[in-house]
Parts: structure tokens; C-alpha cells; sequence
């Protein structure tokens, strides 16, 4: 009796059904190879196949770019063919490109098949979209924050196995991180196995195939998202930098704000994500993200000018405001995200956003690294009140795609 209420309460962590649960699962296998793999990679190329990191920076640079086109098509297959066939198919495609990697020897190599590597990753990603929403059920939010937390845990727990490996350096250690993320990529694709063979949703007639592209609210918001992603690379970019060179906290700080800022969001997205269920909820949320990131980014400018131990609480502070920023933010991006697509193009539109948002990851090295480190104490400001005004648009946005969806013809009554 005991056993079995503690079972279900177990269960309900998890997943409510037994889809959620398979796909939480898969998810957090997936993400445990990703941690593995991402704290490793360059290390392994550069130390152990001995290319110059120049080369491995532009054999990546290339693939991501290249990768950046496959999301929107790889969508649109996933909403004609079926969202879990097209995910296992990317994985499968990804376990065989991660297992090559251990043969490389030539920049030409790398190239090659890291393209491949990330055309399947933005394919399958934009089919992971409209799977999760086929999976959801009656409380989608509360879905999406179980998955995203379950998703963050194992992208910790690779990330930790990665650092044991790292620290043995050896050229078997490596690889078996790499091999053991190509495991993941098949494991998850055989978990989905699990999943039902969810129906296709046909698309209404004399609809334009390419209906992401004419959907000028979710283009606003696509951007919008891409912008207010630059929060990611200020926690594992700008703010190590700004620490180690620009203030007195010491140098276990940086190591810190990475775990505050991961157990935060583990432990908080889904108490604030399930309460997040409309397109309006999502837009309030976005406008609260952005104010608590004008909160975050002024206290992580004020580190440069106090002494070493209120450097290091105030950066701590600092992250623990961003983090709970960092958790309103990914949670009006699912219910503005998922919210705002139609339910038979949900992949197209997955694709599109997940475009919006890699691009602007491509670009935040050089946005951050340039203006707000060029610009110090001014940078910060900037930022703040960059994100605060992103953040702003978020309810007008949200009223203005509501809107939009609910006049005759639905989205088409927008775009044509």
C-alpha cells in the first residue's frame, strides 16, 4: 500500500501518462549524452586529434550555419510524416555522425560530418516541438515544465560525468564520452518506440505550405526570442569574463554561479511553468523576465566596484535574479511558442522559432564580448534595458497573435 502511493506520487514527478513520461525519459537521456559530448568536444579534437582550434572553431562554425536552413524543412516533414518518425530518424542520423567523430583526423572530416551532426540535431529539434505538443495532454504547461526541468537535470548530470572523464585525460576517456553520447542518441530513439503513432493532422485547404513564413505575430515573436536568448551566453559567457578581469570575487565564484544558476532552474521551472498555460500568460511572463533582468544585469555591473567578498555575494545574487528571470522566459517561450502555432504545423513553426533562436546565439559571442565588454558599467545598462524592453512588447505581442488566430480563416486571415 505504502509502496504503490509512493509509486504514483513518483509517477507524477515524472509525467502524468505514460507518453509524457517516455518522452521526459528520452529527453533526459539525450540531454545526459549532450552533456557528456559538449564539455569534451573541443578539448578531444584540439589536444587529442591535434587540429589547431582555429580549424575546430571553423569546422563548427560552418556545420551550425549550414544547420541553421534544416529546422524549418525538417518541421514541415515532421507535421506530413509524422513527428516521431522524423525525431527517430534524426537520431539515428545523430548516433551514427557522433560515433564517425572518433575517426576523425582531418579538418575536412570534422566539417563533413559535424554538418551532418547539426542538419539532423535542427530536424529532429523542430520535431521534438510538435511531439511535445502531441504528448501534453489536459495540462500542456505543467508538461512542458516537468520536461524542461528533467531536460536540465541531465544536461548537469553529463556535464559532471564529462568533468570525471576530463579529469583522468586520456585519449580512451574521450572517446568514451563521445561514444557514450552516440549511445544516448540511439537509447532515446529507441525509448520513443514507446510512443503512440500519433495520427498526422491535415492542413486546411489552399493553404499556403509555408505558413510560418506569412505569420507576421509569430515572426515578431521569433525574433523577439532570438533577441532575449542573449540571456543564455551571459551566464556562461560574459559574466566568467567580466568576473576574472573586471572584479575582485574570487575565482570559485564563476564555478558557483553555474551551480546556483542550474539547481535554480531545476528546481523552480516547474512551481513557475505550470501556472504559464495561455499565449496571454506567456506575454505577461515574457514582461516579467525582462524586469527581472534589469535587475540582474545593473547588480552584475556593481561587482566591478565593491571589495572581494561583496563581489562575490552580489554576483551570486546577481545570478539568482537572472536565473529566475532565466525560468519566466523559457516559460512564456513554450506558451507563446506552442500557443501561437497551429496545431497542424506545429513543426514548421517549431523549426522556424528554433531558427530565430540559434541565430541569435550565433551572434551573441560577438554582441556581448564587443559592446557590453567595450562599453563596461554602460554595457551592463544597455543590456538591462535592451532585455527590459524586450520583455516589454511581450502582452501586446501575445493580445495581437490571439487576436489574429481568433478572426475567420484563423491564421491565414493575417497573412494573406
Amino acid at each position: 500500500m505504502i509502496k504503490g502511493g509512493l509509486s504514483g506520487r513518483m509517477g507524477g514527478v515524472v509525467g502524468d501518462s505514460g507518453p509524457e513520461r517516455v518522452l521526459i525519459a528520452a529527453s533526459f537521456v539525450n540531454r545526459v549524452g549532450n552533456g557528456l559530448f559538449n564539455a569534451a568536444s573541443a578539448l578531444y579534437f584540439t589536444l587529442v586529434v591535434g587540429l589547431p582550434a582555429v580549424q575546430v572553431g571553423a569546422a563548427l562554425t560552418i556545420a551550425g550555419l549550414i544547420g541553421l536552413g534544416a529546422g524549418i524543412p525538417g518541421g514541415h516533414l515532421a507535421d506530413r510524416r509524422g513527428a516521431r518518425t522524423i525525431m527517430m530518424a534524426a537520431l539515428a542520423v545523430q548516433a551514427l555522425s557522433m560515433a564517425a567523430l572518433v575517426l576523425v583526423e582531418s579538418w575536412a572530416a570534422l566539417t563533413i560530418i559535424a554538418t551532418v551532426d547539426q542538419i539532423a540535431a535542427a530536424a529532429g529539434g523542430a520535431a521534438w516541438g510538435a511531439l511535445v505538443v502531441r504528448v501534453g495532454g489536459e495540462r500542456p504547461a505543467l508538461f512542458r515544465a516537468r520536461l524542461r526541468t528533467f531536460v536540465n537535470l541531465g544536461v548537469i548530470l553529463g556535464t559532471v560525468g564529462a568533468g570525471l572523464a576530463l579529469a583522468v585525460d586520456t585519449r580512451g576517456a574521450y572517446v568514451t564520452l563521445i561514444l557514450g553520447n552516440a549511445a544516448s542518441f540511439a537509447l532515446c530513439a529507441a525509448l520513443l518506440l514507446r510512443l503512440p503513432r500519433y495520427p498526422v493532422l491535415p492542413a486546411p485547404q489552399q493553404q499556403r505550405r509555408w505558413i510560418a513564413f506569412s505569420d507576421r505575430p509569430f515572426l515578431t515573436f521569433t525574433a523577439l526570442y532570438g533577441a532575449m536568448g542573449l540571456q543564455y551566453p551571459v551566464v556562461s559567457l560574459l559574466l566568467p569574463i567580466w568576473i576574472s578581469e573586471h572584479t575582485e570575487a574570487p575565482r570559485w565564484t564563476i564555478a558557483a554561479l553555474f551551480a546556483v544558476n542550474a539547481a535554480f532552474c531545476v528546481l523552480t521551472q516547474t512551481r513557475i511553468g505550470s501556472r504559464i498555460e495561455t499565449p496571454h500568460d506567456g506575454g505577461r511572463a515574457f514582461r516579467i523576465a525582462g524586469l527581472l533582468f534589469l535587475v540582474s544585469c545593473p547588480m552584475m555591473a556593481l561587482a566591478a566596484y565593491t571589495p572581494v567578498w561583496a563581489a562575490a555575494a552580489l554576483v551570486l545574487a546577481a545570478i539568482f535574479v537572472h536565473s529566475l528571470a532565466e525560468v519566466w522566459e523559457s516559460s512564456a517561450a513554450f506558451a507563446l511558442g506552442f500557443g501561437l502555432a497551429p496545431d497542424h504545423a506545429q513543426g514548421q513553426y517549431q523549426g522556424l522559432l528554433g531558427l530565430g533562436f540559434n541565430a541569435g546565439q550565433a551572434l551573441a559571442p560577438a554582441i556581448l564580448t564587443t559592446l557590453v565588454l567595450g562599453l563596461g558599467t554602460t554595457g551592463w545598462l544597455l543590456l538591462a534595458l535592451f532585455f527590459a524592453a524586450l520583455g516589454a512588447a511581450g502582452p501586446a505581442l501575445a493580445r495581437w497573435g490571439v487576436r489574429t488566430r481568433s478572426q475567420p480563416g484563423g491564421v491565414a486571415a493575417d497573412v494573406e
